[in-house]
């Protein structure tokens, strides 16, 4: 298992829009990716699962995956949630 940590830079954290554009990321990405906050875990490709964990701006959550060769595609989604979705 592989996983980054990012601290959410979205000004309403993960709401709608950059929820969604982070569940879109990961669908296309075609790899398993599990997202962690406060002790919860939710499937990063799920917008609900994703909005019901309740990530803020400035949050720090965790990305993870059993594919041990998709450091790349964590990286690429460490780098979306670093950025503010909403201004985009």
């Amino acid at each position: 298992m592989i996983s980054r940590t990012v601290v959410v830079a979205s000004s309403v954290g993960l709401h709608a829009r950059p929820a969604a554009l982070l569940a879109e990321a990961v669908d296309d990405s075609g790899v398993d990716v599990t997202i962690a906050f406060d002790g919860e875990e939710a499937d990063a490709a799920s917008l609900l699962e994703i909005m019901t964990l309740g990530v803020g701006h400035g949050d720090e959550v965790t990305l993870s995956t059993d594919d041990d060769n998709a450091g790349a595609v964590l990286d690429s989604l460490v780098e979306l949630l670093s950025r503010d979705l909403d201004k985009e």
